[in-house]
């Protein structure tokens, strides 16, 4: 079955409009753990404008599974995760004006950067994945960096209406099919709730999702826990059904 993992940075963004104590995201992972969460996923910006250092380091000694740091080629951050050690690091582009990272890496652009910052990670044994948008050509860029998965982005799918959402599906269904081609482990995340995670669970091959801001919403109205239980309980019967 594919894992959930759940973005805890959206609970920070609460926190944030306080710029108080809580809600802690670190309570929030453990939280999301005992609901069943396979990875906790986290984003420690430049700017620090919703995960903290103190956050990461706290994440590194508690989260029990897999512990996934989602970051931008920027040379600071990337020491830091050599000396944090996540599981794994999603390399993300990133903007200072951005709400949420929009649209997926340039892995041809940044080609050189990406190559230099996946070895100086794979040096500390950290599984490198880069968040790229179904593309062959994109998929292709970050194997060629040596990336040993690929997050694809689903935001075009889950932003997609009527006749748009068929072409959309088959996108990301292609580029999970490019990135199994190519070798690499392939995660999808951006955009996904729990009305539009089940045609994308349906794809065979995907061996997690990343899904933040739809369970953090649920949260709110049944608990952390709950909404974990919840949404795996979705992507369960999806691949399920499919298989």
């Amino acid at each position: 079955m594919a894992g959930l993992g759940v973005n805890i940075d959206h609970v920070a963004t609460i926190r944030q409009a306080r710029r108080t104590v809580e809600p802690d995201p670190v309570w929030a992972a453990v939280e999301a753990e005992l609901g069943g969460a396979d990875c906790i996923t986290f984003h420690l910006r430049k700017d620090r404008r919703h995960i903290s250092d103190r956050d990461a380091r706290l994440l590194k000694q508690t989260v029990r599974g897999k512990l996934n740091m989602e970051m931008s080629l920027d040379e600071e951050i990337v020491a830091i995760a050599r000396d944090l050690r996540p599981d794994q690091a999603t390399l993300v582009p990133e903007s200072r004006e951005e709400i949420t990272t929009e649209g997926g890496l340039d892995c041809l652009a940044n080609a050189d950067r990406l190559r230099a910052v996946t070895k100086a990670l794979h040096e500390q044994n950290i599984v490198v994945s880069a968040f790229v948008d179904p593309e062959p050509s994109q998929i292709s860029a970050a194997r060629d960096a040596g990336c040993d998965a690929v997050e694809l982005h689903t935001g075009n799918y889950a932003n997609a209406t009527g006749d748009d959402v068929g072409p959309a599906w088959e996108a990301v269904a292609e580029g999970m099919e490019v990135g199994f081609e190519n070798g690499l482990i392939v995660h999808a995340g951006h955009g996904l709730t729990y009305e539009n995670i089940q045609p994308i669970a349906s794809i065979l091959g995907f061996e997690e999702f990343n899904i933040g801001h739809s369970i953090v919403s649920r949260a709110v109205f049944v608990g952390m826990r709950e909404a974990v239980r919840e949404m795996k309980r979705l992507i369960d019967r999806a691949v399920l059904f499919s298989e």
